[in-house]
């Protein structure tokens, strides 16, 4: 067992957790900050969030697969996380974020599309330019001042993530195609994919406010639609696109 207090999104939760690979894995985001609130796991939380990926894979047509323990506790840290950040104005979402000269980019697709080679393309473009805020799962706070994408430590098999909140400049949803062509498109035109991608909470009765957060994330910032590639350029013409801002 292990107690420790991590920071993500301008939020400290103190976590009671029954491994100790826990707390390395969060190890980053550790702090001596006071708690703003405070999370436990309990064998039962494991146990839902087996069941959980289970259906899942069901439902993404992918492999069944039994997790190991220490997995099952941080996806359930994870979790408990989101839920309390949904009351601050801070969404997850599933998506792969990459920061050029201090501003960050999302891009968001359904899995298998390419979201992670495409941001690899950006750090060799960019080089030291380039910083993975997360590559999974990145924590969007919602501000009077804008959006901020922020790091955190379920960055997905590569672990490529930051402690860092930066602006976001906007959000690209990515399909696959046969050259690379990116738009701005609208915010209804994005609704169905960021509610799809984003984290709901399990409470019924706050589905309106989480969808009332995503339209608000959707209307906040400039959204994308780009058929990519795996080739250098596709980097080079998204960034062309998404770093000016109207």
């Amino acid at each position: 067992m292990a107690e420790f207090t991590m920071k993500i999104a301008g939020q400290a939760g103190h976590v009671v957790s029954l491994f100790d690979s826990s707390r390395d894995y969060c190890r980053k985001y550790v702090t001596e900050d006071a708690p703003d609130f405070s999370v436990a796991v309990s064998r039962e939380d494991l146990a839902f969030e087996q069941e959980s990926l289970l259906e899942e894979a069901r439902q993404e047509g992918l492999r069944p697969r039994i997790f190991p323990d220490p997995f099952l506790e941080r996806a359930a840290i994870q979790r408990k996380f989101a839920e309390h950040l949904l009351t601050c104005g801070t969404l997850m979402l599933h998506g792969s974020t990459v920061a050029v000269d201090g501003k960050a980019y999302l891009f968001t697709a359904r899995c298998g599309t390419g979201k992670s080679t495409h941001t690899r393309l950006w750090r060799e473009a960019f080089g030291s330019r380039a910083v993975m805020v997360n590559d999974d799962k990145p924590f969007l706070r919602l501000t009077e001042q804008g959006v901020l994408a922020c790091g955190a430590p379920w960055s997905g098999k590569h672990g490529l993530d930051s402690n860092v909140a930066l602006p976001l400049q906007g959000i690209c949803i990515l399909r696959r195609g046969a050259e690379n062509r990116i738009r701005q498109i609208r915010p209804e035109d994005a609704m169905e994919m960021l509610l799809h991608q984003s984290y709901a909470p399990l409470d019924a009765s706050n589905l309106p406010g989480h969808r009332r957060l995503v339209a608000s994330l959707a209307a906040a910032v400039p959204l994308w639609q780009m058929d990519c590639t795996k080739d250098p350029e596709a980097a080079a013409i998204a960034y062309a696109a998404m770093s000016r801002r109207p």
